[in-house]
C-alpha cells in the first residue's frame, strides 16, 4: 500500500532544508495531538523536526507501523493545552485560525444533522464543546374539574331533565312514560354500540329496543308478570336475529343481547310500575331524589372528608366516608318525604327505605363502572354535556328502582 504521511509535508516552494536536527523522532506519535516540543532539562534546544514522514525521516513509514524506542536518556516535555472551564456560547462552526478573524455564523436549527447537537467553538483550537438543544417550554395544561366534568354544564343538564321529568310527571302521567322508552332506547344503543366498538360484540340492538319498550308498556299496564314475560320473549328475540349472520360468537353476542335486555330496559320497567299506582308522581319523585342526594351526599362529605378508598380498583374517587355521607342525606330525604307526600307513609320507613337507596345506587354505580374499565372508556356517550351519556346518569337508577318499588309495595301497598 502506498505510504501515508502524517503530516502534509512542507510547503511547495519551500527549501528543503535537510535531515532534522531534534529530539528521537520515534517518541513523536506519543505526542498529544496539537502539542508542542520543548526541549527537556537534559537535551538541548534545536531546530524542529521536518515535516514529511510522522516523527521525522527516522520515523514509522506506515501508520501501522510501531515506532523505535526512544534512546535511553533522551526526554522531552509535552505543553497540553489547558481545558478551560468558561466556554463562549458564541455561534459558529468553529475557532478562528488567529485571533481577530471573522466568526461564521451556525446555521438554522433546522439545517443540523438529524440527532447530533450543535457544536459552540472553544477559546483554544480545536476544542469545541456539545450544547445540547434545550426544548421549548411546554404550555400548562388547563386545569380540570374534579372528576373531569364540567360542573355549569352538568348543573345545567340537570336542571333541564328535572324540569322535563316533573312536567312530563304532573301535567300527563302517563307522558312521563315516553320518556323512560327514550332513555331505555339510548340507553340499549350507547351500551350496545361500545360493546362492539371496544370488544367486538355484536348484540342485536332492534330486537332489544322493540322488547325494552314491550316490557315498560306492560309493567305499566299488566304488572311485573306481564313485564317478566316480555323480557323472556326479549331474550328468545334476540337469540333468532342473531341466527341471520356467520355462528362465530354467536354464543358470546346473545350473552351481551340478554344481558342488555336485562339491564337497561326490564330494570327501567319497575319505574313504570311505580307510576302506575294512584300516588305515582309522588313515588317518582321520592325515587329521584334519594338517589340523588345519595350521590350530592356521597360527592360532597367524600370532598371534604374522603381519606379511606371505598374500591380504589374500580373507583378511586369514592371514599368509605363518601358513601357515610350519601346514606345519611339519603335516609335523611326519604324520611320526609315518606312522610309529607306519600299516602300512609311514615318517617321510620322512609329512612329505611332511603338508607337501602343510598346502598344500591352506589353498587350500580361501581358496577357500571366496572362495565366501563372492561371496556376501557371513561363515559358511555356524549349525548349529555358534563355527564357523558344517558346511561351514565342511569347506573345509579337503574338498580334503585327495584329496590324502592319492592319496599313501597311493602309500606302503603302498591
Amino acid at each position: 500500500m502506498p505510504p501515508v504521511p502524517a503530516d502534509p509535508g512542507p510547503h511547495p516552494g519551500a527549501p528543503d532544508r535537510g535531515p532534522a536536527q531534534g529530539p528521537s523522532a520515534a517518541s513523536a506519535p506519543h505526542r498529544a495531538p496539537g502539542a508542542r516540543w520543548a526541549p527537556g532539562p537534559h537535551q538541548a534546544s534545536g531546530p524542529q523536526p521536518a515535516p514529511g514522514r510522522p516523527g521525522g525521516p527516522g520515523g514509522p513509514l506506515f501508520r501501522d507501523e510501531q515506532p523505535e524506542p526512544a534512546p535511553p536518556g533522551v526526554t522531552e516535555t509535552v505543553v497540553l493545552r489547558a481545558i478551560a472551564d468558561d466556554v463562549t456560547p458564541a455561534p459558529g462552526h468553529g475557532t478562528p485560525p488567529y485571533p481577530g478573524a471573522p466568526v461564521h455564523p451556525a446555521p438554522p436549527p433546522s439545517h443540523w444533522a438529524a440527532g447530533q447537537p450543535p457544536f459552540v467553538p472553544s477559546s483554544h483550537p480545536g476544542q469545541e464543546t456539545p450544547v445540547a438543544a434545550q426544548p421549548a417550554p411546554q404550555p400548562e395544561p388547563p386545569k380540570k374539574q374534579r372528576g373531569g366534568r364540567n360542573l355549569q354544564a352538568a348543573i345545567g343538564v340537570g336542571v333541564g331533565l328535572g324540569a322535563v321529568i316533573i312536567a312530563s310527571l304532573f301535567v300527563v302521567k302517563a307522558l312521563f312514560l315516553f320518556v323512560v322508552m327514550a332513555a331505555v332506547a339510548v340507553g340499549s344503543w350507547e351500551l350496545t354500540t361500545r360493546l362492539a366498538e371496544r370488544k367486538q360484540i355484536k348484540a342485536p340492538l332492534i330486537p332489544l329496543v322493540v322488547g325494552g319498550v314491550a316490557m315498560i308498556a306492560t309493567g305499566y299496564w299488566a304488572g311485573v308478570e306481564w313485564a317478566a314475560a316480555s323480557l323472556a320473549l326479549t331474550g328468545l328475540a334476540v337469540m333468532v336475529w342473531r341466527m341471520a349472520q356467520p355462528p362465530e360468537n354467536y354464543l358470546r353476542d346473545i350473552t351481551a343481547g340478554v344481558f342488555t335486555a336485562f339491564y337497561v330496559p326490564f330494570l327501567a320497567t319497575f319505574v313504570a310500575m311505580m307510576l302506575a299506582a294512584d300516588d305515582g308522581p309522588q313515588r317518582i319523585v321520592l325515587f329521584l331524589i334519594v338517589t340523588i342526594c345519595s350521590d350530592t351526599g356521597a360527592y360532597a362529605v367524600g370532598y371534604k372528608f374522603g381519606r379511606t378508598k371505598l374500591a380504589p380498583t374500580i373507583s378511586p374517587g369514592k371514599t368509605r366516608e363518601g358513601l357515610a355521607g350519601g346514606i345519611g342525606l339519603s335516609m335523611l330525604a326519604g324520611a320526609l318525604l315518606m312522610q309529607l307526600i306519600i299516602d300512609g307513609g311514615s318517617w321510620w320507613q322512609g329512612l329505611i327505605l332511603g338508607g337501602c337507596a343510598a346502598v344500591t345506587a352506589t353498587l350500580g354505580d361501581l358496577g357500571e363502572s366496572m362495565i366501563k374499565r372492561d371496556l376501557g372508556i371513561k363515559d358511555m356517550g356524549t349525548l349529555l354535556p358534563g355527564h357523558g351519556g344517558i346511561m351514565d346518569r342511569l347506573d345509579s337508577l337503574l338498580p334503585t328502582a327495584p329496590v324502592v318499588w319492592l319496599l313501597l309495595a311493602a309500606f302503603v301497598g302498591s
